[in-house]
């Protein structure tokens, strides 16, 4: 039987709608701080340390979306300069950071923070976006030119960002080692860059046809293979909005209550991840807290809260890695 391991968790909350499209991703980290995130994840035996809020001092007060967007724009580098500093401070003391936003934006500084790390140690990263959206658009193919749509293009060394835009995050990941998972809204320009890229993308029609189990077992199998660090990144609008209806961009048709536990829970007995994001949660389009409690549950499964103990869980995906 393999024992649950402990983490030490840093969070990290980042309280910022700079990026998004709406209002209201600014209270999630607090939202999931009511809902239990700490408590939760103490109880399965990690130690969880909080540092608070990231935050940005400048420009005006208030933090809404339809200020300047240069000011906006600010706004969000400074967060990831910050958050990728912290991401990086984190690792290297070996402990496993976790983000807890505010939009998506915010995974420019944690996932630079975590490449950084990789790179300094040799190893490599991989990145598992499960979202409704591919977040691949740049400035140049972006309808809205909301910043939550680019992060993951960034970070992937797209050339259609401007110079305001350079720094640390600029180009450390590897699109080939990126798998979009839940995938179903993804803009034309966008769908083309990304099979030019190489970016696995599995939307709901390759769920519903091949099952979660499979398609996880695959993925999981190749970080394993390669001796990666997974860093996980969890949009609450991957699932479907019936269930988990505070997301500001919300689209019908998204994983179930028992497929998105059961990747979070292919994903601990893996043993890969070694750092988290957890975004977009809008508490103001929330109902009742329904969806901050489903996150805090699906952390919970991330860090090994099980129904029966598995004995063969992290067995099967070495036997599957070394079938590759």
């Amino acid at each position: 039987m393999h024992p649950v391991a402990a983490y030490t968790i840093e969070l990290f909350g980042i309280p910022s709608d700079a990026g998004a499209s709406c209002r209201g991703t600014g209270m999630g980290p607090e939202a999931m701080r009511v809902a239990g995130v700490i408590e939760t994840l103490a109880t399965l035996g990690h130690k969880v340390t909080d540092r608070g809020d990231i935050t940005w001092d400048g420009g005006s007060a208030g933090g809404t979306p339809w200020r300047l967007s240069s000011e906006r724009q600010a706004e969000v580098l400074a967060i990831a300069r910050q958050s990728s500093a912290h991401a990086l401070a984190a690792l290297s003391a070996g402990r496993l950071p976790m983000f807890v936003g505010g939009d998506h934006s915010l995974s420019m500084g944690s996932i630079s923070g975590v490449a950084r790390h990789c790179a300094a140690i040799g190893k490599p990263l991989f990145v598992l976006w499960v979202d409704a959206h591919g977040d691949f658009n740049t400035p140049a193919t972006s309808e809205s030119g909301n910043i939550h749509g680019m992060p993951l293009a960034l970070l992937c060394g797209e050339p259609d960002f401007g110079p305001e835009y350079d720094g640390d995050w600029r180009g450390l990941v590897d699109p080939t080692r990126v798998t979009i998972f839940g995938a179903r809204s993804i803009d034309r320009p966008e769908r083309q860059l990304l099979g030019r890229r190489g970016v696995d993308v599995i939307d709901m029609r390759r769920i519903d046809e091949s099952g979660v189990v499979a398609l996880m077992r695959e993925m999981l199998a190749c970080v394993a293979a390669a001796g990666g660090h997974l860093h996980v990144s969890l949009d609450v609008d991957a699932i479907d909005p019936a269930i988990a209806p505070g997301a500001g961009t919300p689209v019908a048709g998204g994983l179930t209550f028992r497929e998105a536990h059961l990747v979070m829970e292919m994903i601990h007995d893996s043993g890969t991840m070694g750092s988290l994001d957890i975004v977009e949660l809008n508490p103001y389009l929330d109902q009742a807290g329904m969806s901050a409690r489903l996150l805090v549950d699906l952390a919970a499964s991330l860090f090994g809260r099980q129904i029966m103990p598995r004995q063969t869980a992290r067995m099967d995906v070495n036997e599957a890695a070394t079938s590759i």
